[in-house]
């Protein structure tokens, strides 16, 4: 495997080199980097004119330009990147630009891409395993009109509702009678059509999912929750112990006990502790510690799996750590919601969910508050980013699975008696997989290169606005600082993706 990464390796630099030059060569001939001197009026425009020209090498022709550049960023081997200076940004380093930039655009698809392959997948592996159901068509028709649909007109109804006019009901946050009944209406018609069966059973399903909904949501209405939000010690029960039964029957089968009760002895520690950690999360004050605290919640699950484990350790120890993690972040989303109340008074009168930005400036406070603000930013263009690739997904996700169910091995699996959910997660998923893993690995690399037109509408200061910016300018440095980040990330996710060919099917060999 390490012959076949460096051989891989090798060969992508001399791809990066030769699209480099003609991204530099092109950029150099197709822009004028001294228009916004050339429009001046002012008096030492002459001389500022010169001083760029020197600054930037502009009477160097552009090929021999481009070595001159290409020195600066082999430089990166040895980590002291040199990608020159960017004159539309005060004269600043290239490379502190692009890493500014790159974190915020990190900080925007990060959620979004989780969101969306989880969502994705499971809604896709639902659709085929109920084909030709009413779920599968509303779902598959629903999919289509959301991935049609212009990302800027997504972005724009975001606005419009899920920011002003649902600040709008933050600010008096009164739940009317019919909207209780209408949303138990809605959760029973969708999972009837999710769960399917008789039509005994799909009754049953539907009261049970409409007396949930309509009671959760009677339940936040006479707390009068979305004016104090909180989780609490029930919510984290609660949430605890459906994290444990949902993980638990999808990795190992509720049939594993060890699992079960190795996940329900997981929550019980972790609501145990939740009252001692109100004290210890005043001496949280770095985020270091807080990934230090989730690392810890990792390692206890995996500690009581293999205790509880017997003679099947690995599994159990993955279910635990799974519900370890989804527990402490109750927990961590319960300490953020403390400072919900004085947020409120430290913001402007814009309301709770922003509309533009990547945080609230001048904004004074703990790491809390700063969690809380950027999740508030980040809401609305993480849902402008989710929708289009969660339908994506669906669709990938349903095609592929419906494939592989054909596969005379899977038939096989059935007709050794194996389970449904073992013949589904263990033997078709794993090569349904396969063809999503190329369009994942892709889509995360374009992610990061910048989703521009959410950036320019959210005025998010990303790779997308930095790489706009510098083709408007025509600083070229600014725009081959872009194509360094975007042009390795893609090599790098390439990589990963072949990877996982044999990571997901043995039989597939790195050589």
């Amino acid at each position: 495997m390490l012959t076949f990464i460096l051989r891989r390796l090798g060969a992508t630099v001399l791809v990066l080199i030769v699209a480099s030059f003609i991204v530099y060569t092109l950029s150099s001939i197709g822009t004028d980097p001294l228009a916004d001197l050339k429009q001046s009026n002012a008096a030492n425009r002459e001389e500022r004119i010169q001083q760029r020209i020197e600054q930037l090498n502009l009477d160097v022709p552009p090929v021999l330009r481009y070595f001159v550049w290409l020195g600066g960023a082999a430089k990166c081997l040895v980590l002291q990147c040199d990608l020159g200076i960017s004159f539309s940004r005060s004269d600043q380093q290239v490379t502190a630009a692009v890493a500014s930039a790159a974190n915020s655009t990190i900080q925007l698809v990060t959620a979004a891409t989780i969101i969306a392959i989880i969502v994705g997948l499971t809604v896709g592996i639902l659709t085929a395993l109920r084909q030709y159901s009413g779920f599968d068509y509303t779902v598959t028709f629903l999919t289509f009109i959301v991935y049609s649909l212009p990302i800027f007109w997504i972005a724009v109804l975001l606005k419009e509702f899920g920011a002003i006019q649902f600040n709008e009901f933050l600010a008096d946050p009164q739940i009317s009678p019919w909207v209780i009944v209408l949303t138990g209406l809605i959760s029973g018609v969708v999972f009837m059509s999710m769960l399917g069966g008789t039509w005994r059973r799909r009754l049953i399903t539907f009261g049970s999912a409409f007396v949930a909904g309509a009671g959760l949501l009677t339940i936040l209405a006479v707390t009068d929750w979305f004016a104090h939000p909180t989780v609490g010690i029930i919510g984290i029960i609660i949430t605890g112990v459906a994290a444990a039964i949902g993980t638990t029957a999808i990795s190992t089968g509720l049939s594993n006990r060890r699992a079960l009760l190795a996940s329900f002895i997981v929550v019980a520690i972790w609501v145990a502790a939740w009252y001692p950690l109100q004290y210890l999360f005043f001496y949280v004050p770095e985020g270091w510690m807080l990934i230090l605290m989730y690392l810890v919640a990792i390692g206890l699950g995996i500690a009581v799996g293999f205790i509880m484990g017997g003679d099947d350790k690995k599994q159990v120890a993955r279910t635990a750590a799974i519900v370890s993690f989804i527990t402490f972040l109750v927990i961590v989303v319960d300490r953020v919601l403390l400072v919900y109340p004085d947020y409120l008074q430290r913001i402007p009168q814009s309301g709770v969910i922003a509309t533009i930005g990547s945080q609230t400036p001048g904004l004074r406070g703990d790491m809390w508050f700063q969690i809380l603000d950027g999740f508030a930013h980040l809401i609305l263009p993480t849902i402008a980013l989710s929708l289009v690739s969660i339908a994506a997904y669906t669709r990938y996700a349903r095609s592929s699975l419906l494939e592989v169910m054909n596969q005379d091995y899977v038939r096989t699996a059935r007709a050794k008696g194996l389970t449904e959910r073992t013949v589904i997660v263990r033997h078709a998923m794993r090569n349904a997989l396969i063809p999503i893993a190329t369009i994942v690995a892709f889509d995360i690399g374009a992610l990061i290169g910048g989703a521009v037109i959410t950036e320019t509408i959210f005025a998010w200061k990303g790779m997308g606005s930095l790489f706009v910016d510098g083709l408007r300018r025509g600083d070229v440095n600014l725009v081959m600082g872009f194509f360094v980040v975007t042009g390795v990330l893609a090599v790098v996710f390439n990589l990963i993706a072949d990877l996982m060919y044999s990571a997901l099917d043995p039989r597939i060999r790195v050589s």
